[in-house]
């Protein structure tokens, strides 16, 4: 009997006791699980922004890299391209118009263009807001470009303002003192480029449905705000300022085709820049403009001189750059939105379309568009932005 009751009071001792240490063991259990979710939820949080820093660190270095080919588009590409096609005498002149532009525009850019052509505005043109590059800093700005710093943006549109009008000298070589090409680059770049660029790529522009304007364009990397733009205004210059002295009837060959061959090389090169790099970033938008890019080339140079070829016996280089260019104009809205098989055909039907622009229609109208600015860029521009609705619009 005695042992029955210790052996009960040592029962109730124990069972309580065993009760705490087991609800300890849950307690330490469930503390320990919990920290250990803790940790694992800093730890992919950390995860996460290495690989957005490292995405972001790798979209910048390309959109730098990209500024620096555009720049290279102008000088020293543009300025060998037409330096080479004008006469002798006229090649310092033509080299400066553009060296020129480059500084020129850059102050501009830098004063108030940016805020005119990507400041918050209205449908037309952008507000002030961004003048003497007031809040253009590191921080991005998501409209635009979320993983790149907002000057980073900002140097790279730079480049397109800066080649944009020099462009248009070639509708004028020759016949256009350098005083009054600053003036008209000047008032051109202010009162042209910044609200065409605005209208299709800024916020609230008219042309850019996608950040609150009224109407969708496809333009990818400038066909309509570089191309078409510069190429009409050139082909107004031209018939504004008539013809040079002698036209027609005086020859007038290039100068140097060779400085105009490696002029084109360079831009054919620093294209790349300039169409996959308005992607914005290095992703695969990138790849597919950097493709498309390359192909149209290919075809448009063939293109022209085959065309050429059957109409004059010969192809010449002169032609063949010139129909390497072209295609380049023409893929330019189209880039990031067809794959190499449309780019393929653009680039072809554009060398032939632009070989006719000069070879044909500039002279059955007499208009002297000395380097053919209109012939390739206006024509070449308009025929791009066309195909690309066709085959947006296909697809």
């Amino acid at each position: 009997m005695g042992k029955r009751l210790i052996a009960g009071l040592v029962i109730a001792f124990l069972t309580p006791c065993l009760a705490q240490i087991g609800a300890a063991q849950t307690t330490v259990s469930t503390s320990s699980t919990s920290s250990t979710a803790s940790d694992q939820s800093v730890r992919l949080a950390k995860l996460e922004q290495q690989a957005a820093d490292a995405k972001g660190s790798a979209d910048n270095a390309w959109m730098l890299t990209s500024s620096a080919l555009v720049l290279m588009m102008t000088g020293p590409g543009l300025a060998l391209f037409y330096g080479g096609l004008v006469r002798k005498k006229n090649v310092l002149g033509t080299l400066m118009q553009s060296f020129a532009l480059m500084a020129v525009v850059t102050v501009l850019w830098g004063l108030f263009s940016f805020s005119l052509s990507f400041g918050s505005g209205n449908s037309f043109i952008g507000g002030l807001h961004n003048v003497f590059l007031h809040g253009v800093g590191a921080t991005p700005d998501p409209d635009y470009a979320g993983t790149i710093p907002l000057q980073t943006f900002m140097v790279y549109q730079l480049m397109f303002a800066i080649i944009t009008p020099g462009l248009i000298a070639g509708a004028f070589a020759e016949r256009m003192k350098f005083s009054a090409m600053l003036v008209f680059m000047i008032l051109w770049s202010v009162l042209v480029y910044d609200p065409m660029a605005h209208m299709v790529w800024g916020k609230g522009g008219l042309l850019n449905a996608a950040l609150g304007g009224r109407f969708p364009t496809l333009d990818f990397a400038g066909g309509t705000v570089v191309h078409v733009t510069s190429g009409v205004s050139a082909l107004v210059c031209a018939l504004y300022l008539g013809r040079r002295v002698g036209y027609p009837k005086e020859p007038m060959p290039p100068h140097s085709v060779v400085l105009s061959f490696i002029g084109a090389c360079l831009l054919w090169v620093g294209w790349f820049g300039f169409n996959a790099g308005s992607a914005l970033s290095a992703g695969s938008l990138a790849t597919s403009a950097f493709v498309a890019t390359h192909f149209a080339a290919a075809t448009a140079a063939l293109g022209w001189a085959g065309a050429e070829w059957l109409r004059s016996g010969k192809p010449s280089t002169l032609g063949a750059i010139s129909g390497a260019v072209a295609g380049l104009v023409a893929i330019t809205p189209a880039a990031g939105f067809v794959s190499p098989m449309p780019a393929l055909l653009i680039g072809l039907i554009a060398g032939v379309f632009c070989y006719w622009m000069v070879a044909k229609v500039k002279a059955k109208f007499g208009y002297d568009d000395s380097l053919d600015a209109f012939g390739v860029h206006g024509a070449g521009g308009t025929l791009g932005a066309l195909l690309t609705y066709y085959w947006e619009a296909s697809a």
